[in-house]
């Protein structure tokens, strides 16, 4: 008998992992995700395994972002040295993202080890992996490219289809035989947004016996782009017209992709022609690079009109794009009294250069901060995004006097109606697993499933086990 254990993004958003096991595969973990939102070094201390790392035999991953990557050093760390199975584009950014999030850890694991050292307290924190752990993890992983098949055991194999989410981010499809009989499982991991701009839609598969579903928008649908573009040329106009600039919060994978694409069409508009607009993330740019290295994985429209524009590059797409590299180019951004666009790390408001930028700007009403992905409960984000009136950060109290805006159109996750039109593609009936979302979403997308398909889906606890 097979089983599933749902060990993160159980009823929550981040921290993505599912516990298979079967003597046809015997143990295997989908994706290795850390919960997000404050301290780091205490975060990576609490995220704790509930399975020994040194039995598991693989892990199959769905994408590189770091709710669903970012404890494979720990993994590695407590004793797993078996293969991790990933799309050849999420091996090359999980390169980038865990060597950034490793150099951050060690950072703030530093200033807090010193600052006690300060204090007189004794104990230093050790460290819950190193730069080594990172080094070797990079080295397990397996790429594959999108539609092969890889075994993963004696009896098992795996199938990455494309989900659309962000570049090599992957449906998982495992297949194994268990007591004479085929079983099979997919596995959503995050499903993008349809009409997203350089991303193909999400792969539609038509036999399962189980499938894991995220749910992050189940309660609710994303505006258009064409509405979305429309809005984000408005609130450029708008805060012009205040004499202000715009701060946007963007992940480096996905969300800064998509935002350049869009300001290069301005450009080529002509609407952009009082902006200076910055790329105020190192990480964002080496993820750019990376997706110029795979646009042959894009949606081929996008691609074209790149091409149209004689480039075959995001960054080239936007000839006016200035990239801030070092501290002291992020520093002097802060000078512009009128007319910035800056992009800035992280996407939820969680630590980055993103935050110094707030520092200056988030108490002037003229700006404009502009969210344009999901925020998580408990981060910096999330708190704007609910109308807080002042803000915490550095040690002090901010006002919040710039104008917040949201544009949910620019969301890497699929809608509702976009989650429902996917999973009822499924001929075969399977049982409907509903993970990674907040439970109002999970519970309103249950609901319309029962009421207009008939489809009775499961909304796990924490650490339970699902048995097929």
């Amino acid at each position: 008998m097979a089983t599933i254990t749902f060990l993160g993004a159980a009823q929550e958003v981040t921290g993505s992992c599912h516990l298979i096991e079967s003597p046809a595969i015997g143990k295997v973990i989908l994706d290795c995700g850390m919960h997000q939102g404050g301290d780091a070094v205490k975060r990576i201390s609490k995220d704790r395994f509930d399975f020994d790392p040194k039995e598991l035999d693989a892990v199959i991953l769905s994408h590189a972002h770091l709710d669903h990557s970012g404890l494979l050093p720990k993994l590695v760390h407590q004793g797993f040295t078996g293969p991790i199975y990933c799309t050849s584009a999420t091996a090359d950014l999980l390169r980038i993202m865990l060597n950034d999030a490793a150099g951050l850890y060690e950072r703030d694991l530093e200033r807090i080890n010193l600052r006690k050292q300060r204090r007189g307290r004794k104990g230093q924190i050790k460290p819950e992996y190193t730069q080594g752990d990172v080094d070797n993890a990079l080295k397990q992983c397996q790429g594959r490219r999108y539609g092969a098949s890889t075994a993963v055991g004696p009896e098992a194999s795996v199938v990455f289809h494309d989900a659309g989410h962000i570049l090599g981010s992957a449906i998982v499809e495992l297949e194994f035989k268990e007591e004479g009989r085929t079983k099979r499982v997919v596995f959503s991991g995050d499903l993008g947004n349809k009409d997203s701009s350089l991303m193909n839609p999400p792969a539609r598969l038509r036999e399962a016996d189980v499938v894991l579903m995220e749910s992050t928008y189940g309660n609710r649908n994303h505006k258009n782009v064409q509405d979305t573009v429309d809005e984000l040329a408005e609130i450029l106009a708008t805060t012009w017209d205040r004499g202000g600039n715009v701060m946007i919060p963007s992940f480096a994978v996905g969300r800064s992709q998509e935002i350049l694409f869009h300001l290069g069409q301005f450009h080529h508009q002509g609407l952009l022609d009082n902006w200076q607009v910055f790329l105020d993330s190192p990480m964002a740019l080496q993820v750019t690079r990376v997706y110029d290295k795979w646009l042959k994985l894009l949606d081929d429209k996008d691609v074209k009109e790149l091409n149209d524009a004689q480039k075959n590059s995001l960054i080239g797409f936007l000839p006016s794009l200035q990239i801030s590299e070092s501290p002291q180019d992020s520093i002097a951004i802060n000078e512009i009294k009128r007319g910035a666009i800056v992009i800035a790390g992280s996407g939820m408001c969680t630590g980055g250069r993103i935050r110094h930028h707030l520092k200056h700007r988030i108490w002037r009403e003229e700006n404009t901060l502009l969210f344009i992905g999901f925020q998580a409960m408990g981060t910096l984000g999330r708190q704007l995004v609910d109308g807080a009136k002042t803000v915490r950060m550095f040690g002090d109290e901010f006002a919040v006097k710039a104008r917040i805006e949201t544009l949910g159109g620019y969301s890497a996750h699929a809608g509702q109606d976009e989650l429902v039109e996917w999973i009822t593609s499924f001929e075969t009936n399977p049982q409907v697993v509903l993970v990674h979302g907040e439970p109002i979403a999970m519970q309103a997308l249950e609901a319309r499933l029962e009421r207009e398909h008939g489809i009775s889906c499961k909304l796990p606890a924490p650490k339970e086990t699902l048995s097929f």
